[in-house]
């Protein structure tokens, strides 16, 4: 490997210091540049095209009509409500955990312009999936203390403050790999909320809750993305994760305790086992994505998410889907003018 001639300044060796005690000597995207400060020419074009994907599916919470929801939730009997609270309460705080870590440690240690955008683009849309989240436990929880509790279910619930505190613990590691870390954040958006995400889709199988429904599929879509994109900066890493399946296990079990103490008794159609056997599949997927075999072999147990996958292709002509896209992003400008168009 040839060594560079450009010699870090004593502020550039400290922040390089800084971000790991064990980080690897070399590590080019994490290599201060002054090419950070401009986007142009693109060097990584398969990350600009992840962030230009993103980019086309970006959605406010103001687009989500929840106004036929309450009647449907007061259709669900106790133990549903049980379980929907739970996983909203999960979320509501998780996205800020997520944001957490991108603006203390990811956003500042990557140093390639493309993978900035992308953090960027997913600190603001991590706080649309966390507005929409508190949107939801305010127009279903009418009582004031359930919903404070569940506003407060770091502290509140140990199931959830067990798989908050883990996403947290990596934040604060200075000994930790970026390496290690950006697997651990895989883990989180692609583990931690898929049990989550699957018991949402159970509710659109049973033709409940078309808000809750349609802002799952938006915010599902776009955590899918930012799981492969983890993937995708994983894969231009020199010293790769060595953790790999350890760092995914730890994960799944945590995942598998907190769907067992959220869905305690069995329900129409889904129940705790089922759950479970859903996280093994889904970690199969993760392990498969990162290069490693598969640990479990579990086959998907949901009938229902077998049309649903982090790659969703829906029809762009139904109105209101959740895979819409802004217009013309990511797709060449038609520049010509026509007399017969249609104005």
């Amino acid at each position: 490997m040839q060594e560079s001639t450009i010699q870090n300044t004593p502020r550039q060796a400290e922040k390089t210091v800084a971000r790991s005690n064990t980080e690897e000597v070399y590590e080019p995207i994490l290599q201060e540049s002054n090419n950070r400060f401009v986007i142009f020419p693109i060097e990584h074009h398969d990350i600009w095209a992840m962030y230009k994907d993103a980019v086309a599916v970006f959605w406010t919470a103001e687009e989500v009509d929840l106004s036929n929801d309450q009647a449907d939730w007061e259709k669900l009997n106790a133990n549903e409500r049980h379980f929907i609270s739970y996983v909203l309460a999960f979320f509501a705080a998780s996205d800020g955990i997520v944001n957490e870590n991108l603006v203390e440690r990811f956003a500042s240690e990557v140093q390639i312009s493309e993978a900035r955008c992308f953090y960027g683009f997913q600190i603001m849309i991590e706080n649309i999936h966390a507005e929409m989240y508190s949107l939801l436990i305010d127009t279903y929880i009418k009582d004031t203390a359930e919903k404070n509790f569940l506003f407060q279910a770091m502290e509140n619930i140990p199931v959830i403050k067990k798989k908050a505190d883990w996403a947290l613990r990596w934040i604060s590691d200075k000994e930790s790999s970026f390496a290690d870390r950006l697997v651990a954040f895989a883990c989180v958006e692609g583990i931690f909320f898929s049990g989550s995400f699957a018991s949402i889709f159970w509710l659109k199988k049973r033709g409940l809750m078309p808000g809750l429904t349609f802002s799952n599929e938006l915010i599902s879509r776009d955590e899918g993305l930012h799981c492969d994109f983890a993937c995708l900066l994983h894969s231009h890493l020199i010293n790769k994760c060595k953790n790999i399946k350890k760092i995914v296990l730890e994960a799944v079990e945590i995942e598998k305790e907190f769907l067992t103490d959220a869905l305690p008794v069995s329900l129409i159609g889904i129940n705790s086992d089922s759950m479970c056997q859903y996280i093994e599949f889904v970690a199969d997927r993760l392990l498969i994505a990162l290069n490693e075999e598969k640990v479990y072999n579990t086959p998907n147990p949901f009938d229902f998410m077998e049309l649903i996958s982090l790659r969703r292709k829906a029809n762009f002509f139904e109105m209101r889907v959740g895979e819409y896209k802004r217009a013309s992003v990511g797709a060449p400008q038609a520049q010509g003018f026509a007399m017969d168009d249609d104005f």
